[in-house]
This record gives structure tokens, sequence and C-alpha cells, in this order.
């Protein structure tokens, strides 16, 4: 058993001996040469050396190239390709006011000419009332179309209606100094006058529309100095749709009594007054006492506007023409009844004036104020006259 016991001990230890050796020779050999890792690192720092010394971009350009694609976007909407293209552009050369003028020239007129012709039906109405030195306001009155709902609901296309309202409503402000009032559109001038001369007459309807838009929007500014035929293309290369400014209207206080007041309907954003439909109202009060009362009434009645929708200011202001074809119309009816002429007579007396309750504001029934009370009588109770309105609105038809 001792003599087993040995020999198997010494087996082992000489089958143990010649891998003890390769050990130790690989030890000796990982001494003298480095290590796979170590090469592979060794690798990557000379590569970095050698790609900051001969590289020609920066991980800090890119970044200051990236801020400024920000920048630029932020700035004046365009899609992002776009503020890259305008951006690199070689008469740009990273120069921001370059490249807001390059994407006018160039991202614009793209834009347009890819929107050109397109239907427009939505879009939105905005008001802005402004108060005279003489104690007199004017109130504008503007519509902006759009393609869609989502896009007159953005930001971008509220502050362009903003600003027209606001730019209408300035232009009326200089209707009293001749020197500047020469400089401004020629067109949208006569057009003040003419609403001036039409709040003057009693009973009249004291609105009036451009004809031209595309001249007063060539020569009418925003707040910031900017005419607004930039402002729309800004707002097309932003929003990437046709927009139009169908119609601008004024209302100008006819006295130093009058109020005037607005409604905005479905109101799109909280910094800028415009909706789905608007109205404006002018009232007359017998002084200058009561003011604040005046103001109320006269709120009150531009929201019914909205609601009730009435298309002229008082039986007198409906053309004849539509009347004598409402006529036309109760004499048919009346056809074959065999009633007496004067018994015919009182009966279309009497539809007519539920006719010009529908479309009379001052025949309308108040459906604001308590009882609904007719409009007049209600008005005249507070000393106060309806001298003119005006109500627009967004239509698909």
């Amino acid at each position: 058993m001792i003599l087993t016991s040995t020999f198997l001990q010494c087996r082992a230890l000489s089958r143990i001996g010649p891998i003890a050796s390769r050990s130790l020779n690989s030890a000796a050999a990982a001494s003298s040469f480095p290590s796979c890792a170590q090469t592979q690192i060794h690798t990557h720092q000379t590569y970095q050396r050698q790609h900051q010394l001969y590289s020609t971009s920066s991980p800090s350009a890119a970044s200051s190239t990236a801020q400024l694609v920000k920048q630029l976007r932020e700035s004046t909407g365009a899609p992002m390709m776009e503020c890259k293209k305008a951006l690199s552009s070689p008469e740009v050369n990273n120069d921001i006011q370059l490249a807001q003028e390059w994407l006018r020239k160039h991202g614009t007129l793209k834009a347009s000419s890819k929107v050109a012709g397109r239907e427009a039906l939505e879009g939105l109405v905005g008001i802005q009332i402004t108060e005279l030195e003489n104690g007199k306001k004017v109130a504008s009155l503007v519509k902006v179309a759009s393609e869609t709902d989502f896009a007159s609901r953005s930001e971008v296309f509220s502050t362009f209606v903003q600003e027209v309202a606001d730019a209408a409503a300035a232009a009326g402000t200089d209707g009293g100094d001749e020197t500047d009032f020469a400089s401004r559109s020629e067109v949208f001038s006569t057009f003040v006058q003419e609403v001036a001369d039409a709040a003057a007459a009693a009973g009249t309807d004291s609105t009036a529309s451009v004809d031209d838009i595309p001249n007063f929007l060539s020569t009418a500014k925003n707040n910031d100095g900017k005419l607004l035929s930039e402002s729309l293309n800004d707002a097309i290369l932003a929003i990437r749709e046709n927009l139009q400014v169908s119609s601008i209207s004024l209302l100008q206080s006819s006295s130093p009594n009058s109020v005037l007041a607005g409604y905005v309907h479905g109101r799109s954003s909280p910094n800028a007054t415009c909706g789905s439909f608007a109205s404006l109202v002018e009232l007359e009060g017998t002084s200058d006492k009561d003011k604040e009362k005046a103001q109320e009434a006269a709120k009150k009645l531009a929201m019914h506007i909205v609601a009730a929708k009435p298309l002229y200011l008082n039986p007198d202001s409906v053309p004849e023409s539509v009347v004598q074809k409402e006529k036309e119309i109760l004499m048919e009816k009346m056809q074959g009844t065999n009633k007496p002429p004067e018994i015919m007579e009182k009966i279309i007396t009497g539809q007519l004036r539920k006719f010009y309750e529908g479309i009379c504001l001052t025949e309308q029934p108040h459906m604001v104020e308590e009882g609904n009370p007719k409009v007049s009588k209600f008005m005249k109770g507070l000393g106060l006259e309806v001298k003119a309105f005006r109500l627009m609105g967004m239509s698909k038809s």
C-alpha cells in the first residue's frame, strides 16, 4: 500500500510539471508583449489624435449648426430641411438674418406655388377696436381663410389675423391726418373716408369693404414695422397652406356719444381676438353720461348679433327689391283664398312684420336680455339707439 501511494504521487508530479512550465512561459510572454485590449486602446487613441489633427469639423461646430437651425425654425416656422438648406447656402453662410431673407425669396415662392389654387374654406375672423384722440372709436373686422381648421387654430395663423385687424384699425385712426393718411394705401384711405361719410348718415350701416386687398397688404404694416404681405408669406411658409385675406371692413363711431363694442365667438387663442364668428355694433346715446351702461348694452347686443345673424339694421335699410320679392311670395300663397283685397293687405302687413323680425336687428327679440324684449324698444328704454352693426363669419358654402 505504501509503495502504491508513492508511485501515484510521483506520476502526478510528472504530469503537472510540463503544465506549470507552460504557464510560466505564458506569463513571461505576457510581460514582454501588450495584451489585445491594450492594443485596441492604443489604436483608438492614435485615431482620435489623427482625427483631431486632420478633421475640418468639430463637435462644437455641429452643435452650433443645430442651434442655428432651431433658432431659424422658431423665428420663421419653416421646416427643418428648408432651414438647413437656407443656412448652408453660399450667400447665407450661417447668418440668421440672411437665412430669413433666403427663405422669403426661395421658400415662400416654393410654398406659394404649391398651395396656389387650393380651396380655402376654413379660417378665422378677427376684430380690433381703437380709440381716437377726439373720443371717437374705429373698429376693424377682417376675415382670413385657410384650407383646414387645424391650420386656422395654430398660433401662427391667429397672430397673423390679429396683425391684419390691428393694421386696419390703425389705418382708420389716421383718417384725421391728411399727410400720414396720404402715405397709406389710396384704396384703403378712400375706403375709410367712405365709412366716415356713411357713419354720418343717420340710420345707415356705417361699414364698407376693401376692394383691393392686395394693395392694402402691400402698404400696411404690423406693430413691428413689417409689411402685412411679408407676414402673409411667412405664415404660408410656416403653415404650408393656401391663406387668403378675403374681407376687411371698418366701422367708425358717428359721434362722441357713440360706443362701439365687439364680440368674438369660438375664440381660437387667448392672445388674439379672433374666432369663427365676430360682430361689431355702434350704439348712440343722447348724452355722454352713463357710457359704462351703454358699453355693457353694446357688448350684449354684439353677442345677440352673432346668435341671431340679422341681415339688415332696420326695415328702412332693407332693399325695396327684397321687400317686393317677399310680397310676391305672400300673394302667391294667398291665391285662391277668395279673401277681400283689404284683408289680404292686412295679412301681408302682418307677415312682413314677421319677415322683418327675422332679418332686421332692431325688430328682433333680444336673445341675451331677460324676457327677450324687442331690440329697438329695449334700447330706447336705456336712452340708446342702434346706429350700425357688422357681422362676419366663416362659411363653407
